[in-house]
């Protein structure tokens, strides 16, 4: 059989993230919506630079089937999270492109949104992606918040555990409600966590603490000196009591440590 008669040109590739669209025009429902998906985005992003690979996204695009292509479906998750595949930009996820999908989504709760979150969302989510773990949070209601695991292809509740925490296993990290300011709105927020309990921080946070690392690191230099100051004071105080007393300068320096030309200044 000829090379020719292998080919089939009538076979229509799937579009790549190239050709397919990457922006409704749409916002989020509200500033802290915003804000809440950076933070996740945020703290997220310093763990993921000590791994090789995986990716973080948040209100973009995720393409998992070519029905939802010609239906103009593209609605996407407001945070995603996966592991094993390559660093680096996309423009939006595209299962077949990148043949992985999501190991965590989480959707960011609104009054016009929470009845498609918690059904025809997370059965897209369960049944036709597979994603293998599924939480939502309401940035207005923290109480409101829940995770998902996926059993045998049906989610399964997760429990929050003695941090209350409700634990990613894909990504060895726990979510938890922490209150506080970021980028000066307080209140409640959903945080990445070690399962210690330890928050990751931001990138904002970690620079922070590095100032206040280098200030600390300056203060202890200069307590250290000025020590250092007042010992050679008061031992310079000791070699002029001796050599009062009639002691030679070869018994102060011998006793003090200073050098016979250093006594010899004193007596000067």
């Amino acid at each position: 059989m000829s090379e020719t008669a292998l080919t089939a040109p009538y076979v229509t590739l799937p579009p790549t993230q190239a050709e397919l669209p990457y922006d409704d025009g749409e916002p989020m429902e509200s500033q802290r919506h915003k804000l809440q998906m950076d933070l996740l985005i945020d703290a997220l992003t310093p763990w993921l630079e000590q791994r090789e690979d995986g990716y973080v996204g948040g209100n973009m695009f995720v393409y998992y089937s070519m029905a939802q292509v010609r239906n103009k479906d593209f609605k996407g998750p407001d945070f995603f999270a996966v592991l094993g595949v390559p660093k680096g930009e996309r423009r939006s996820w595209v299962i077949w492109e990148e043949e992985k999908a999501p190991d965590v989504i989480i959707e960011l709760l609104s009054e016009s949104t929470a009845a498609v979150d918690k059904n025809q969302k997370k059965l897209i989510y369960q049944n036709q992606i597979r994603v293998p773990e599924y939480f939502w949070f309401d940035p207005f209601n923290p109480d409101d918040w829940a995770g998902f695991f996926l059993s045998n292809g049906v989610y399964q509740p997760l429990v929050a555990n003695e941090h209350n925490q409700l634990v990613s296993k894909s990504l060895g990290l726990g979510l938890q409600v922490w209150h506080g300011n970021y980028k000066g709105v307080e209140t409640s927020w959903l945080r990445w966590a070690t399962l210690e309990g330890e928050l990751l921080p931001t990138s904002e946070e970690i620079a922070q603490q590095e100032r206040q690392k280098a200030q600390q690191e300056r203060q202890k230099a200069e307590q250290e000196r000025q020590r250092a100051e007042q010992a050679e004071s008061r031992l310079l105080q000791t070699a002029q009591n001796l050599l009062q007393t009639g002691m030679s300068a070869e018994q102060v320096a011998n006793l003090t440590g200073f050098s016979i030309s250093q006594i010899e200044q004193i007596t000067n």
